[in-house]
């Protein structure tokens, strides 16, 4: 089954669905990792914070895949923002991951009342200009951020990685993303098992008249609105069903009554809050 990339704003490609580890406990992560990419996916996201980068490295090492065949996204965590530190959190992440460089570096948070994510921008700047990241993007900003670095860098950042499913979707800031050519990646696609997504009649309905799991068809939703997702699962069965959401599509009305669930029902934190 072929992952369809998506062209970023610096020409790079992107596997639009590719696999998240947020939470896979370290021990785990090699084995998980190794079974993600058996399965056939070809982009991992982590983040130095999860403390898993080492078992993200080891999977690859081991999977025997060409390099230039995988796609490997870590980020900048809260503390190491800043310009030096910055680079020092880099070198460390390509160490634990076994990596000469990744192909997506990200600011993990706004953090704005340190205000210094304009700073870390202008250090993943040139991150990417000597190589370590091919691409570099933000994760979690909001509008009032994303304004901030088009104002005072000179680089337009290539993905803002947020938290978004069918009850929270910020549309102030994919339409922003949309209009600056700032792809969109959803973070907790499933709405992390908060809301009754999955039991929903509807969507047990459209999923049953396609042989579909409930998951597949808000997976599907995201493919069809143009979402990079990454899901996230330890369990190999659940891994591979993740993976095939290519072989269907959603008609217009099913599409739309995903769409209206909107309610503003974030899970995370508040970008503006989170330090």
């Amino acid at each position: 089954m072929t992952v369809t990339p998506i062209t970023l704003n610096d020409g790079h490609t992107i596997p639009q669905l590719g696999f998240g580890v947020f939470r896979v406990d370290p021990d785990d992560t090699q084995r998980i990792v190794s079974d993600a990419l058996e399965v056939g996916y070809r982009h991992i996201d982590t983040a130095a914070i999860y403390g898993n980068e080492v078992g993200v490295g080891a999977a690859i090492a081991a999977s025997g895949i060409p390099r230039d065949e995988l796609f490997v996204t870590t980020k900048l965590y809260n503390t190491d923002q800043g310009t030096e530190s910055a680079f020092d959190a880099m070198d460390l992440s390509l160490q634990k991951l076994g990596l000469d460089y990744v192909d997506l570096y990200l600011i993990h948070w706004p953090v704005p009342k340190r205000d210094v994510f304009v700073e870390s921008w202008r250090a993943l700047e040139k991150l990417a200009a000597d190589g370590r990241a091919r691409s570099i993007g933000v994760s979690n900003f909001l509008v009032p951020h994303l304004k901030r670095l088009l104002a005072e860098t000179d680089t337009v950042p290539a993905v803002n990685q947020i938290e978004l499913h069918p009850y929270h979707q910020q549309p102030a800031v994919t339409t922003f993303g949309a209009e600056h050519g700032i792809a969109t990646e959803a973070w907790g696609p499933l709405g992390q098992g908060k809301y009754p997504l999955l039991e929903l009649p509807e969507i047990v309905a459209i999923a049953a008249a396609r042989g579909k799991t409930p998951a597949q068809v808000v997976l599907r939703w995201h493919i069809q609105q143009g979402h990079i997702v990454f899901p996230k699962s330890n369990n190999r069965d659940r891994i591979r069903e993740n993976f095939a959401i290519f072989d269907f599509e959603l008609a217009a009305d099913e599409q739309a009554f995903i769409t209206a669930l909107e309610r503003q029902g974030r899970v995370g934190g508040d970008p503006n809050e989170v330090e």
